[in-house]
């Protein structure tokens, strides 16, 4: 590509670099020059404008963008492309859903020419429809076309989102004299529905083992939630130990993401089990987001890829936690 300014009259057909403000209007840049833009940018005394002209091997902004981005969902459904502008398509979301990257093809596709760019929202993202999984971002006007098939095969497959494969959720409360109720129920239910789910019962018990054992095993959801009135502070608390009453067995119990330290996953039969800590009754991002989501849509969650959400997991700080992170200076 060749870059640079020229006399007006010998710009017609070359991509306009910046923008210009005339008396009949704004020629706006990467506008392919026409006769009549020349016949403006004379009339209003301009005689040299800055262009950019592609070399025979060299594609468009938009139609490498086009490619590239079309390469990375190779065909994959849930996910839409926008038209080209400028350069850019976005990778749009069709429904809620978990991103799954292939972070790897990725690097490799940004690492053929610095301008050709893809960004993505984080590995395992949760999203809604309409949400942008990725944005694919020609810099220059053109490259050349060997590099952008060269970024194509390397992103190839790169991105896909993992959308619910369950479709209910039964949500147990305990309760204890005093306790907090139905204190973050509209939180957990618009983490299930966000999900493309439906909370299909609320049940409630006594915050005791025999009893809790009793609604796990009553309940008829896809995927089970427990939210206790008391924290569960022990692998063998109320909650864990209720599941194994109940015939489940307890996966893991502690998640290296604050807000969400004191969620424990398990299994009763083919279902998964999520005790929920207390901060899950706040609706602020939330461990129990991350784990719900992958359970939802099907990606395998098990004990080594909870322990693998440290990096990344301090999350957003909850104003109304009684303890902050920060302690206070002694006066």
């Amino acid at each position: 590509m060749k870059f640079g300014p020229v006399p007006v009259q010998q710009a017609a057909g070359a991509i306009l670099a910046h923008s210009l403000k005339l008396p009949a209007g704004r020629l706006r840049k990467g506008v392919i020059l026409t006769a009549g833009h020349l016949a403006q940018l004379q009339a209003a005394g301009i005689a040299e404008v800055t262009v950019a002209r592609l070399d025979p091997d060299d594609m468009h902004e938009d139609a490498a963008a086009q490619t590239l981005a079309s390469a990375m969902l190779d065909g994959a459904g849930d996910i839409h492309l926008t038209q080209p502008f400028t350069g850019r398509v976005n990778l749009i979301a069709d429904r809620a859903g978990v991103v799954v990257l292939h972070a790897g093809r990725i690097n490799a596709a940004n690492a053929v020419d610095p301008m050709i760019t893809v960004a993505t929202v984080a590995p395992y993202r949760q999203l809604h429809a309409g949400g942008m999984v990725a944005t694919v971002k020609i810099i220059s006007y053109g490259v050349p076309s060997e590099a952008v098939h060269r970024a194509a095969q390397h992103a190839f497959g790169a991105v896909r989102l993992a959308v619910p494969v369950h479709e209910t959720a039964s949500l147990i409360l305990t309760e204890i004299p005093g306790g907090p109720g139905d204190k973050g129920l509209e939180a957990v239910e618009n983490r299930i529905t966000g999900l493309d789910m439906t909370l299909l019962e609320t049940l409630r018990c006594p915050h005791d083992e025999t009893a809790l054992a009793n609604a796990i095993r009553q309940a008829r959801g896809d995927i089970v939630l427990i939210l206790t009135a008391s924290a569960t502070s022990d692998v063998h608390d109320t909650a864990p130990q209720a599941l194994r009453l109940a015939g489940g067995r307890v996966e893991r119990f502690g998640l290296p993401v604050d807000p969400g330290n004191l969620l424990f996953l398990g299994q009763i039969g083919d279902r998964s089990v999520i005790g929920l800590p207390g901060s899950a009754r706040s609706p602020v991002l939330h461990g129990a987001d991350w784990v719900l989501s992958r359970v939802a849509c099907g990606i395998p969650v098990g004990s080594a890829a909870m322990a693998a959400m440290g990096v990344g997991g301090l999350l957003k700080e909850i104003p109304t936690r009684p303890q902050p992170r920060h302690p206070r200076p002694a006066k």
